[in-house]
């Protein structure tokens, strides 16, 4: 056969082949992609002294010592929120929530997560330290919010204000926690294991209600008396100590689907 014959067949043979060749392209990519089924989780935020609701003002409570105090003001944050399994972690988005006692609707937020059993919620207790490096920022970061520091360029993870008949500095508590350098780090990583699992359904929600008791701070790990240590405002051992403690504040309180 002429090298013209065989040009000419195997032209006519692309003719044919070709069309055939797109359409089966065409065919494969017009496949749709499979879409995770989601639901969605509310985590809902109570404040308590040793399990008694907190009331900002005019509560009066006591610690484990016996000292009496009020709160004026508790605020902290929580950033970098997941549920996990053993097998998959379910991370929001964006993940900054200051949560204020002041303002009920800080207090619970929620995002969508793929269906699923999950047995731990994991959040940070504070604000890492890419975001402390970052300079003020906007939203839950904004640091309009009074929990930023511009004299350190960083963050206060949790506040707690209030009076006490046991202060020697007039009466006065004021708690600022923070610190994210390696040495003043108060940055918690908090994980909280459900007894049942966590069940996402999709189209629904589901309401983890976290119970943040306040009266952790002067204990668990190491005894703090308002009598000794009335404030701390600036980043150092006792902040260290203080977060410690309060990292043992938070256990899951309930879990519902609707």
């Amino acid at each position: 056969m002429s090298s013209g014959r065989k040009f000419a067949v195997d032209s006519w043979q692309l003719a044919v082949c070709l069309p055939v060749i797109v359409m089966l392209f065409l065919s494969f990519s017009e496949v749709p992609s499979i879409k995770a089924k989601t639901g969605s989780v509310r985590i809902v935020f109570k404040n308590t002294v040793a399990g008694i609701p907190l009331m900002l003002d005019s509560a009066k409570y006591k610690n484990i010592f016996g000292e009496p105090f009020t709160v004026t003001k508790f605020k902290y944050y929580i950033s970098n929120v997941s549920l996990e399994n053993k097998t998959d972690k379910q991370a929001e988005k964006e993940s900054y929530h200051l949560t204020d006692a002041r303002d009920s609707t800080s207090m619970s937020f929620s995002y969508m997560v793929t269906e699923g059993k999950y047995r731990d919620l994991v959040f940070l207790l504070g604000v890492d330290s890419i975001r402390n490096c970052s300079g003020a920022q906007t939203g839950a970061l904004d640091p309009m919010n009074d929990m930023f520091w511009t004299w350190n360029s960083g963050y206060v993870m949790a506040k707690f204000e209030g009076g006490s008949d046991s202060s020697k500095a007039m009466r006065r508590m004021e708690y600022h926690i923070g610190g994210y350098k390696a040495s003043e780090n108060v940055v918690q990583n908090i994980r909280l294991h459900a007894a049942t699992p966590i069940s996402i359904t999709e189209g629904k929600e589901t309401i983890i209600i976290i119970e943040t008791d306040i009266s952790k701070w002067w204990q668990t790990i190491d005894k703090i008396t308002i009598a000794e240590n009335p404030i701390c405002t600036t980043p150092g051992s006792l902040a260290k100590r203080i977060a410690a403690n309060y990292s043992n504040m938070f256990s899951i309180q309930s879990i519902s689907n609707n």
